[in-house]
């Protein structure tokens, strides 16, 4: 798909946003989780203390965030969308009717949808079934259950929020 670019396409605000969530997570998360561990290894066995091995859980939890934080952030695309001759990419808004209901939902990665809209990615088999096309086409798509859903698109936007 011509759109497709290496990297996960975010706003500015959602970058930020996610840069500081990395920042919170790398400093003062780390300093509080391995003061955590250090005072439930103090209290005696660890085989059968729960508040040390709770401690050690989350800091896994955690870490595995950082490590997406990173690479998702070392990866994206940042900036604002210019809809391409009014078609349906990454990083833009649809109004469709999908199966005959209404349904407004951005093109793009669930990190920078800012929880009012629901976020289908281009991969996905309505994101994959939109993108490239027009207001005014209906387009359809194999659901998983096996049905064939039309999609009749009726605006396409760029997302502003982030």
């Amino acid at each position: 798909m011509a759109d497709e670019q290496e990297g996960t396409w975010l706003t500015q605000a959602a970058y930020d946003r996610l840069q500081a969530e990395l920042d919170q997570l790398r400093g003062p998360w780390r300093r509080d989780i391995a003061k955590r561990i250090e005072e439930a290894r103090a209290e005696g066995d660890l085989r059968e203390n729960g508040g040390y091995q709770a401690a050690k859980d989350e800091q896994g939890k955690f870490e595995a965030r950082i490590r997406e934080l990173e690479a998702l952030l070392r990866d994206a695309q940042v900036g604002e969308v210019a809809v391409e001759d009014g078609k349906a990419a990454r990083g833009t808004v649809v109004t469709a009717k999908v199966a005959g209901r209404d349904l407004r939902f951005l093109l793009g990665n669930r990190e920078i949808g800012s929880g009012d809209i629901k976020v289908f990615s281009t991969e996905s088999p309505l994101g994959a079934a939109v993108a490239g096309h027009r207001a005014g086409e209906t387009v359809t798509y194999d659901a998983p259950n096996g049905r064939t859903i039309s999609v009749d698109i009726l605006s396409v936007e760029p997302y502003t929020a982030g």
